[in-house]
């Protein structure tokens, strides 16, 4: 039993506390603080199919030596025999980027969700979405208040962060669904653009489930079962067809061009 108790989950606490005590030892005084991000700090985690988003700040850009010996923490954990050990998303970036997204000032050390190898990633305008998230709910698992080390993202930043995260990541699988081929990815699909048009209409950023119930009641009639099986989809159960998610992916992009000035 893990002796960490950051969440309600002791596996969760274990891999969490191999990260942090990993990260700690490699990055000495370069390591400012670790701090959940995504569903463990919104509140909304599922213990199925969620994965366990963090951020550690550290001061100044990640050595060569140090990235090294990361890479090396990161592939040991991915071979342990935890549910999670593929289940980690996460960057490590330093205060200055940090505290302000700059797509000229982007590329941090990364771990994707079902991968154990940390690389250098270019870390897309979804980071605006993910300092709102951290600042707002974000939980320390070391160091200061992460509030502290970001500046405030205002409503039109958000949306416009919404707007160009659809064009960009979303707008190609209208023409390439090669992402949309598994039932996963498409009940994603439909609930991140149940998130999408919340932020957009809004101007704030709640989580997947929550975006869900919001559409189901602001959203016309014909979108509302193909997000409730979104809603309730599990590994292994049918999702909607492709046709439908795509419909939802146009349907969403071609909002954020109506609210957005152009």
């Amino acid at each position: 039993m893990s002796n960490f108790r950051f969440t309600p989950y002791d596996d969760v606490n274990a891999i969490l506390g191999e990260v942090l005590t990993g990260a700690r030892a490699i990055l000495g005084d370069n390591f400012v603080g670790m701090y959940l991000d995504g569903s463990l700090a919104s509140g909304d985690f599922s213990y199925e199919t969620s994965d366990i988003d963090f951020v550690a700040a550290t001061a100044r850009e990640v050595s060569v030596t140090q990235m090294e010996e990361l890479v090396k923490m990161h592939g040991r954990i991915g071979q342990t025999d935890s549910k999670w050990a593929i289940e980690l998303e996460g960057a490590y970036i330093p205060l200055p980027a940090l505290r302000r997204y700059d797509t000229h000032n982007a590329t941090h050390p990364y771990i994707d969700r079902g991968a154990s190898n940390l690389r250098w990633e270019h870390l897309d305008v979804d980071w605006v979405i993910h300092r709102y998230v951290l600042t707002n709910w974000g939980v320390a698992l070391a160091g200061p208040p992460v509030r502290s080390l970001i500046d405030p993202v205002m409503p039109a930043e958000l949306r416009q962060a919404t707007a160009d995260l659809l064009a960009q990541w979303w707008a190609p699988m209208l023409d390439d669904p090669t992402h949309l081929g598994h039932g996963g990815y498409r009940a994603y699909a439909v609930m991140t653009m149940c998130r999408a048009l919340y932020t957009l209409q809004q101007g704030d950023v709640i989580s997947k489930p929550a975006a869900g119930r919001w559409a189901l009641t602001h959203l016309d009639e014909r979108w509302a079962d193909l997000i409730e099986r979104a809603m309730n989809w599990e590994n292994g159960r049918p999702m909607s067809n492709l046709q439908e998610t795509q419909a939802f992916i146009r349907f969403t992009i071609e909002q954020s061009m109506r609210n957005l000035p152009r």
